[in-house]
């Protein structure tokens, strides 16, 4: 049985031991790596990413990255390849093998199966020394000093440095690409994250109702309309709809407490003439950043200056920006 100072203990120093592998990478960022980088960005073909036990995990997870920001993956299980899987290697295709020791039989069997296809292979080792290093055309070196592990022999740090390499290849190629946010928004369409990149002010009025009044709209007519539409406001436009001014429930409120007899009080005596507005390509991320900005629940949305609508703070919250 561990006590607490013991637990804290092996836990720092397992982040300990994985962080600094994680520094000691820079030193095998060469010449080397900068041609594999330029081997992928200019291949015609897939980066197919393999692997045997822990490191075809950590092989799923780097082809889930590079798909998802620009660059053609897909994952091979070193053990189905030498089974029938290798089919799904084509002519023009770059192939990216992990492994810690480079020892594997099933990797001693798949690499110069794909070095007969005359396909580009690079090798992510720990063992430089290793078949794989040595028969692979480039090689990733991802070599650690030990594992976390106690006995030093479970994969965690050895996994560890291999995601960190397959992060910084991806983001290589992805700065190689000009992979930009709207790139990245086409492959995550789904979801907050989706929301953030595609999802406009146009998206969310066009849901609305859009409450709307005019100077002369008497002030029983305004409450109305700001109950009516339930956007906790309404704005007040002229004849060709642009926007002069937004009367919302606080507006109501502060005038109740201004005048005592409400003959006659109408639109333009109630509104706020300081409109927060934005275009409707606004995306919606912006639209609540202007809201923050200014602790306010509603943005009027207008086009060319022409009123198109609302946008509110729960309609943010709802479609989980926020």
């Amino acid at each position: 049985m561990l006590t607490p100072d013991q637990i804290l203990q092996i836990a720092n120093a397992a982040i300990l031991n994985e962080g600094n592998a994680i520094l000691q990478l820079q030193q095998y960022i060469n010449q080397q790596f900068i041609d594999i980088v330029n081997v992928i960005s200019n291949s015609k073909g897939r980066l197919v990413c393999s692997g045997i036990g822990k490191s075809a995990i950590v092989a799923q997870k780097i082809v889930s990255t590079l798909n998802s920001t620009g660059t053609p993956a897909l994952f091979m299980h070193a053990a189905d390849a030498i089974h029938g899987d290798l089919g799904m290697v084509q002519h023009n295709d770059v192939v990216l093998i992990i492994s810690k020791s480079g020892e594997s039989p099933e990797i001693k069997v798949l690499l110069p199966l794909v070095k007969n296809f005359g396909n580009n292979t690079i090798a992510m080792v720990g063992n430089t020394q290793s078949f794989l290093a040595l028969n692979s055309t480039y090689v990733i070196n991802t070599t650690i000093a030990e594992e976390a592990c106690p006995n030093n022999l479970a994969p965690t740090t050895s996994t560890t440095a291999q995601m960190v390499m397959g992060d910084v290849l991806s983001v290589c190629l992805m700065q190689m690409n000009n992979f930009k946010s709207e790139h990245f928004a086409k492959y995550h369409p789904g979801g907050a994250l989706g929301k953030k990149l595609y999802l406009t002010a146009a998206d969310l009025v066009e849901k609305n109702k859009k409450p709307v009044v005019q100077l002369h709209t008497a002030w029983k007519e305004v409450i109305y309309e700001i109950s009516n539409k339930r956007l906790g406001a309404a704005v007040v436009v002229n004849d060709l709809h642009e926007v002069l001014g937004i009367i919302t429930d606080g507006d109501l409120r502060r005038a109740m407490e201004k005048h005592e007899n409400f003959a006659g009080i109408t639109a333009q005596h109630i509104m706020s003439s300081k409109v927060k507005t934005l275009d409707t390509n606004t995306l919606a991320v912006d639209v609540l950043q202007l809201m923050q900005q200014y602790d306010i629940t509603q943005v009027v949305i207008t086009e060319n200056n022409i009123y198109k609508g609302i946008v509110h703070l729960h309609q943010i919250i709802d479609e989980g920006i926020l």
